[in-house]
């Protein structure tokens, strides 16, 4: 096999590769329009169970960090809106989280008082919701003195002109990659 051949071999590859890892990935912005906030009494309760979410989904929690955050939270935590042990901390008010396990994802805002007025959410993935993983997730972005959950992660951070939020609720980002990786291939294949 000549050195063009097999370069087009390793690219199609690649892309087959990439694409096997994020066909089932979804994009989802936490309370949709709205936001994470706790102005006009978002119901997160009703956007998460409106969804369907599975492994390696992406949350997005896009608000105003001088007055909100993201708290990775234990169910009992959440129960009694304690934010003084969170299992990891976003701050900067487009935080992207992967979602890599089943079960529930706990969240909520740890700045006093919004829990309790319902800045909080519970995302469930049902173990038969489970997508294949193509590689593992990368570490969340944990508070100081706090450990990762190893059930949500932070996304690293997207590009501005491709940032989760151009993307409808709900839509997998295969499309997406697909067109780019269809592209990159043409062009090495020219």
């Amino acid at each position: 096999m000549g050195g063009g051949a097999a370069r087009r071999v390793a690219v199609a590859a690649l892309a087959l590769a990439v694409l096997a890892g994020v066909a089932s990935a979804a994009v989802y912005e936490v309370g949709d329009k709205a936001g994470w906030t706790v102005m006009g009494n978002p119901d997160y309760r009703l956007w998460a169970n409106s969804k369907k979410f599975h492994v390696n989904d992406v949350v997005v929690f896009t608000y105003n960090k001088q007055f909100h955050n993201v708290l990775a939270v234990s169910k009992a935590d959440y129960k009694n809106c304690n934010a003084s042990k969170p299992i990891a901390t976003w701050s900067t008010g487009n935080d992207s989280v992967v979602l890599n396990t089943t079960g529930s994802h706990y969240f909520l805002c740890g700045f006093p008082g919004h829990c309790a007025a319902g800045q909080k959410v519970d995302i469930h993935i049902a173990a038969s919701s489970a997508a294949p993983s193509a590689a593992p997730a990368p570490e969340p972005s944990a508070a100081a003195g706090s450990k990762p959950s190893g059930g949500a992660t932070a996304a690293p951070a997207p590009h501005p002109n491709a940032a989760p939020k151009a993307l409808p609720a709900g839509r997998s980002v295969a499309a997406t990659v697909a067109a780019s990786l269809l592209s990159l291939a043409a062009a090495v294949l020219a």
